[in-house]
């Protein structure tokens, strides 16, 4: 097996190759959390903390109550929040009541809220008081039928519960006063009544799905990406064993990593409840609400992604904070300079490494080892417990030896069931167990991975994904484009940024801000182009494709002559 597997070698004494799961379903981890401490701290949130016993109690009556609306089992049923603790209660109660969660991002506009909604076949959401003007504007044309509606205020302490309102309505100029009736369900209504039975199903642990997490690619608009309970059970169980050092009931995790991607959901939300730790809950990531955060709730676990370590370095007031309780960080989302690691781990003393994997997989299936190994510049790291992992021949499909290049493909129990209705980009992705991750990268000979390029065009900005089709879409209904093309361009801070090129409309005529204002009617702000740039021609293959990849080239051939002139 070492042979063909070399990565094991490198694994310290204390990971085992291969782990044991548990037969059991993501939501009875919550279960044994509150029976073994009951009155342990489950979320700290802004100041007001909640118990084990609380959030699992609160998940039962959320559970009955969608069960008493129709939910059946393997409904889906959407969350539209930030990390608060009505999101933790919101995840666990949907799976309670049988149904399947989809995680859908508070920063979409109605355009893509519809499209999701549409396509997962969600019967009922839950959502943000704010956030509901935008539902109920594409709930007649989705199968929606109900709307569950909490606030950031009903998480807060006294009397920041009191004030909240006057912030929201400074910082947002709406408060939105939403009543309990027809399809309009108040969350905290619900959790205030006394418990009801719950219909407990028939369970099947490899096949059940617990979550459609939607992603995308450039041949077409996000795909829900089928997890079922055992893809996330294993997955944040090799997460466990990776973080071997880690005391049962004793961590602290930081929750800036938002539940709606699947690396905060795996990282911070199953593994805490798997392990009973603390969740240090923020809504939104700003540096010095961290630091803050940080140097009060002293936390151990800090899963992150590069442009938060960056925005944290680049605070000019960092080192008056105290962030030595750090222990352990694991960055993912994006490529990890080596430079912002070092730097990060000189001020907290922690230990920060860089992890790899995709939606289809959990996420994770590659880290570096956070300790007792010597750390290697530059590499994705090695594949996890159970997970296997080869480069194939981008011409033969064959598989290549060491030091070669080709296509990242990955095969273990965290890989996804396949693509929500969609057999045929299933078959694409999922050969023979492997799935194929569209990333070019090599191994080498003691087994370490690294990725030299994306065989897709998908853009990561800030740690999200961003698919270019989407935005070009968007932007071709601007009555005086002809052309456009969007791509991800070198940004030292974001990884990546996007860039529209655009071919006008002969005696037509638009403006950058034009543009921007355009766009910003109908995607969420971090998929807006930052920057836009008028061409008379777009670069063409000889039956017309636009050659995305020839703009990319220029602009990181401009790039690098910039940060040599800087050198």
């Amino acid at each position: 097996m070492a042979e063909s597997k070399p990565w094991l070698k490198q694994y310290p004494a204390e990971i085992p190759s291969t782990l044991s799961y548990p037969k059991q379903p993501v939501q009875d981890y919550l279960k044994n959390a509150a029976e073994e401490f009951p009155e342990k701290t489950a979320i700290h949130f802004m100041g007001k903390e909640f118990t084990y016993k609380y959030i699992y109690d609160s998940s039962l009556k959320l559970a009955a109550y969608l069960q008493n609306l129709g939910i059946e089992k393997g409904d889906r049923v959407a969350i539209m929040l930030p990390n608060t603790p009505q999101s933790v209660i919101s995840y666990y109660g949907i799976l309670m009541a049988g149904g399947v969660v989809v995680q859908t991002n508070p920063l979409y506009m109605e355009r893509e809220l519809e499209y999701q909604m549409k396509d997962s076949g969600a019967k009922a959401i839950i959502t943000m008081d704010i956030l509901f003007p935008r539902v109920t504007k594409v709930m007649a044309q989705t199968e929606l039928k109900h709307i569950i509606v909490t606030a950031i205020k009903d998480a807060l302490p006294f009397p920041k519960n009191l004030i909240y309102p006057f912030v929201q309505k400074k910082q947002y100029g709406i408060v939105v006063n939403v009543k309990h009736e027809g399809h309009n369900h108040l969350l905290t209504e619900i959790l205030k009544r006394p418990a009801e039975p719950l219909k407990i199903h028939d369970f099947d642990f490899e096949e059940d799905l617990a979550l459609l997490q939607y992603t995308g690619g450039t041949t077409g608009f996000p795909k829900g990406v089928m997890l079922s309970h055992s893809n996330l059970v294993s997955n944040t169980a090799m997460c466990k064993a990776w973080l071997y050092k880690c005391r049962r009931g004793e961590e602290t995790v930081l929750g800036i990593l938002p539940f709606f991607h699947v690396y905060g959901m795996t990282t911070v939300l199953i593994l805490s409840v798997m392990d009973a730790h603390k969740m240090v809950l923020l809504p939104k990531f700003d540096p010095e609400t961290t630091l803050k955060t940080i140097h009060k709730q002293k936390p151990t676990l800090f899963p992150g992604a590069p442009t938060i370590y960056i925005g944290l370095l680049n605070r000019p007031d960092i080192k008056k904070y105290d962030l030595s309780s750090i222990d352990s960080c694991i960055s993912g989302s994006a490529a990890l300079p080596v430079e912002v690691q070092q730097k990060f781990e000189e001020i907290t003393g922690g230990k920060l490494v860089e992890g790899y994997g995709l939606t289809e997989s959990s996420p994770v299936t590659h880290a570096n080892f956070l300790w007792d190994r010597p750390r290697v510049k530059g590499s994705i790291g090695v594949p996890w417990p159970d997970t296997d992992a080869a480069i194939f021949s981008l011409e033969t499909g064959e598989p290549l030896p060491a030091g070669e290049v080709g296509e990242i493909a990955v095969k273990g129990p965290q890989v996804m069931k396949g693509y929500w209705n969609r057999p045929e980009e299933t078959a694409q992705t999922l050969r023979d167990g492997w799935l194929l991750t569209g990333d070019l990268g090599y191994m080498d000979e003691n087994g370490y991975f690294y990725v030299v390029d994306r065989k897709k065009d998908m853009i990561i900005a800030g740690g999200f994904n961003i698919y270019p089709r989407e935005i070009e879409e968007v932007l071709y209904e601007h009555p005086s484009v002809q052309e456009v093309v969007a791509a991800g361009i070198p940004d030292p801070y974001r990884g990546e940024t996007v860039k529209a090129y655009i071919v006008l409309k002969e005696g037509k005529e638009a403006t950058d801000e034009e543009l921007n204002q355009f766009a910003r009617k109908h995607l969420a702000a971090y998929k807006v182009p930052r920057l836009y740039e008028f061409r008379q021609e777009l670069p063409k293959t000889a039956v017309g494709k636009i050659l995305r990849r020839a703009l990319v080239d220029e602009e990181k051939k401009k790039f690098k002559e910039e940060e040599e002139k800087r050198a």
